[in-house]
């Protein structure tokens, strides 16, 4: 299933006119669990530039609580691939369902904005890693 990246709880203002959980909400919610998981790997800024395969199974109410999930599926040089997953609980049981699911692809940068590889670490001047 992935890493727990984010748990949060669905609000009023995240709602769409229909009244249920707007998927736009849920899209953001994915990308700032897999811009976590990237940077943690790269120890360091990856930034966003593709996201695919979004897909919204099952819907969620407010009140829900959602829980994102996040795996590493690829790597390249300067890249990373995450897949995401968002599971809902309901807020008065235990019932849980997948909700939402999604890939995002990060380029890891440096302090000036350049790509720089994934496994290179940057380090304080002291020459202590991050």
């Amino acid at each position: 299933m992935g890493q727990p990246v984010i748990r949060v709880t669905a609000m009023p203002a995240d709602t769409n006119p229909y009244g249920g959980v707007f998927g736009g909400w849920l899209m953001s919610q994915m990308a700032l669990g897999a811009g976590s998981l990237a940077s943690r790997h790269a120890n360091g800024t990856a930034v966003v530039i593709g996201a695919t395969d979004f897909r919204f199974p099952g819907a969620m109410a407010v009140g829900d609580e959602l829980s994102i999930y996040a795996d590493i599926a690829g790597e390249g040089n300067t890249s990373i691939e995450i897949a995401v997953r968002g599971i809902s609980r309901e807020r008065n049981g235990e019932a849980t369902k997948e909700v939402c699911s999604g890939s995002f692809t990060f380029v890891v940068v440096n302090d000036e904005g350049r790509p720089r590889a994934v496994k290179d670490r940057p380090t304080y001047p002291t020459g202590q890693e991050l």
